[in-house]
C-alpha cells in the first residue's frame, strides 16, 4: 500500500467516525425534542414534527456519508460537506445567542469534520 493511500484511508476512517458521532448527536437531539414535548401543550405540533423528521433525515444522510467514506467511495463527500457547513452556521447563531455550551462543541466537531472531508481529494 502506498503511503499516500494509507494516509487517505486513515483520513476516511476519521471522517467516518466523526460523521457517525454527528449522526448520533442529531438523533439524540431529535429524540430529546420529542420526549420533551410529551405532556406539554404544543402551539405548533407540525413544526415540531418537521424538526424531528429533518433531524432523522439529516442523521440518516450523515450515516450514509460515513458508509461511503468507509467504502472508499466519493458519494458521501458532498452531503458531509454541506451538512457540516449548515452546522457551522447553526453554531454561529448559537454564539450570537450566547449559548456557548452548545456552540463550542457543535462548531468544533463541524469544523474538524469539514476540514478532514475537504482534505480527501477524489481521484
Amino acid at each position: 500500500m502506498n503511503p499516500d493511500d494509507a494516509k487517505m484511508a486513515m483520513r476516511r476512517n476519521i471522517v467516518a467516525a466523526l460523521l457517525r458521532i454527528e449522526a448520533a448527536a442529531l438523533l439524540a437531539l431529535g429524540a430529546f425534542m420529542l420526549i420533551k414535548s410529551i405532556g406539554n401543550h404544543l402551539e405548533a405540533p407540525l413544526a415540531l414534527a418537521g424538526v424531528v423528521i429533518f433531524a432523522i433525515l439529516g442523521a440518516l444522510a450523515l450515516l450514509l456519508s460515513a458508509r461511503g467514506y468507509l467504502a472508499g467511495r466519493d458519494y458521501g463527500r458532498a452531503p458531509a460537506i454541506l451538512l457540516n457547513l449548515i452546522a457551522l452556521g447553526v453554531s454561529y447563531f448559537q454564539v450570537q445567542a450566547h449559548l456557548w455550551v452548545a456552540a463550542v462543541p457543535t462548531g468544533a466537531i463541524s469544523f474538524v469534520t469539514l476540514a478532514f472531508a475537504l482534505s480527501i481529494i477524489p481521484r
